[in-house]
């Protein structure tokens, strides 16, 4: 009879076919080609909900990570903002195109689609590993805003150049490359 100790060392050695990851990472990334920002995040258990599948609340989670990652390639958040102006989350949409559940990890792609006077438009796509397609859809509107005036106020010609900066090539809507 074995030991317990014996029993809970044997692990099955799953089959790792690396041609098929390489193709499966080489699609996502076709996916995500046009996004110059890309974080990647686990899915954890306890994200899914009652259904068996990742709540809609955490994918709001997971496109805020994706807004303050683009935010910080471009200085949004400010390394020298004073507590006058910031940009503030005025708008938020998404589309969920499939289910995603655990075990996963998801590629989140931002890139800007519009700028206005005083707003960001900032296109979010969820791929998940697992299904190999888009998960979801989104759009952030950030409002550049003066906080002591209590009133939007227009988007700084440094964002708007470091957007010209991160996504070169890209027609933007409101933007003259």
């Amino acid at each position: 009879m074995k030991s317990a100790l014996q029993m809970l060392l044997v692990i099955p050695v799953l089959r790792y076919d690396a041609g098929a990851v390489d193709s499966a990472r080489e699609k996502m990334m076709e996916l995500l080609q046009d996004f110059p920002v890309i974080i990647q995040l686990p899915v954890q258990w306890g994200d899914q909900d009652a259904l068996g599948h990742v709540n809609n609340v955490v994918f709001f989670r997971w496109w805020e990570s994706s807004r303050i990652a683009y935010a910080e390639r471009i200085d949004l958040l400010g390394t020298g903002r004073t507590g006058r102006f910031g940009t503030v989350l005025a708008s938020m949409t998404c589309d969920f195109r499939k289910q995603v559940v655990y075990p996963d990890n998801v590629l989140i792609g931002a890139r800007i689609g519009r700028v206005g006077n005083s707003s960001l438009h900032i296109q979010h796509r969820l791929v998940s590993e697992q299904l190999n397609a888009v998960a979801a859809e989104a759009v952030s509107v950030m409002v550049s805003f003066d906080f002591e005036q209590q009133c939007s106020c227009r988007i700084s010609d440094e964002i708007r150049a470091a957007v010209c900066v991160l996504e070169p090539g890209r027609i933007i809507d409101g933007l003259s490359s």
